[in-house]
């Protein structure tokens, strides 16, 4: 496993809605989700990298209002038109 360091201001943990402790984890989480939306990540292996089961992952991108499908609603409507 990797590992690596990121310097933070220590006054930045105050406006965060989790402790100080969870903000490597949450980064991580955070990376992941994003990473998945924007299609650089499959929702298997960020949930592998966040050490989740993929259901949890979902419900963890539910919390950050990402959708877990990986189609567009057009991509959606023409696959429905197809039959």
């Amino acid at each position: 496993m990797s590992t690596f360091v990121l310097e933070v201001p220590e006054d930045t943990f105050a406006s965060l809605p989790f402790p100080p402790g969870d903000f490597g984890r949450q980064t991580l989480r955070a990376a992941c989700v994003k990473w998945v939306e924007s299609g650089r990540l499959s929702q298997s292996r960020a949930s592998e990298i966040c050490g989740l089961s993929r259901e949890a992952f979902l419900r963890e991108m539910s919390g950050y209002t990402v959708t877990p499908f990986q189609e567009s609603v057009e991509e959606m409507k023409e696959a429905l038109a197809r039959g």
